[in-house]
């Protein structure tokens, strides 16, 4: 199929705003808050369906792979535990042909009552889960923990594999940005802190809390090139880049979850997402 044949949708994306001065989020069981300013972008998102076979981790950071999972609740940390997790971690190994795969565990998310079984909404600001300058120290601090008589290793990469098991049209999909299309300061790092209830004041001190991570939030640029699979099933996932020590390979691909293009509100999305890191010796 031509690419003019492919299905096209316009929406409005969250990006960072460049008048933020303060990068900020703090979860808490269903809820978010953060101190970054958004503003909203109108772009063309693409189906990606027609031409699935054309993406590839380390070309433009994802690609849509089957993949049937013998988990039959995915709420159930049970089976997360004693199933998924090996799962995945097979999975990824023979995806990205990695020596050894360290689970980074996984997190659910809901359109429709967040909170419940602990998940979290649809995160839908543009963003990649870790700063491009955090990757390198925290692959290296995994690994001497989880693999200490292990050698060294010459290349790790990160990756998030989605699912959503909810059935379809989901009514917040996941909108996929080409790594190639982001220039390298695009983005700007946000300091993540994990609490039990949000702060009044999220401008206020943070001394008394230990960070978690940095995530990576995104400013529009006019040459993002977008792309989404529409009705997803449970046995099919995206396997997404989210860092590479190889500065040389693909970058990490900006993600984030928009409105049912339809305009019909869909089915609640129901997903999981499993990071993991893989290291080659």
């Amino acid at each position: 199929m031509s690419e003019d044949a492919q299905q096209e949708v316009r929406a409005e994306l969250a990006y960072l705003d460049p008048r933020t001065t303060l990068g900020r989020q703090f979860i808490a069981r269903g809820a978010r808050v953060a101190t970054e300013v958004v503003t909203r972008h109108p772009v063309t998102v693409r189906d990606g369906r027609p031409v699935r076979g054309s993406f590839a981790l380390d070309v433009q950071g994802f690609a849509l792979v089957d993949h049937r999972s013998a988990v039959t609740d995915f709420t159930d940390p049970a089976q997360l535990e004693q199933v998924y997790v090996a799962e995945v971690c097979r999975f990824v190994q023979e995806q990205l042909g990695a020596d050894r795969v360290l689970s980074r565990g996984w997190e659910l998310r809901r359109s429709v009552d967040p909170a419940a079984h602990g998940a979290q909404p649809p995160a839908g600001g543009v963003h990649v889960d870790y700063a491009p300058d955090h990757v390198p120290g925290m692959v290296a601090r995994a690994h001497a923990r989880a693999f200490p008589d292990a050698p060294g290793f010459r290349r790790a990469v990160v990756t998030s594999t989605w699912r959503v098991f909810s059935p379809p049209p989901q009514d917040w999909p996941l909108a996929l940005c080409d790594s190639r299309t982001i220039s390298p300061d695009a983005g700007a790092p946000i300091t993540t802190y994990f609490v039990d209830e949000l702060p009044a004041d999220p401008f206020g001190p943070v001394d008394h809390l230990k960070p978690v991570g940095s995530s990576w939030k995104v400013r529009h640029e006019p040459g993002h090139a977008w792309w989404w699979f529409p009705g997803m099933t449970r046995d099919e996932v995206l396997l997404i880049k989210l860092g590479d020590t190889d500065r040389g390979a693909a970058g990490p691909a900006p993600h984030t979850a928009f409105p049912d293009p339809a305009g019909q509100g869909g089915v609640p999305r129901h997903s999981i997402e499993f990071r993991t890191f893989a290291y080659f010796d």
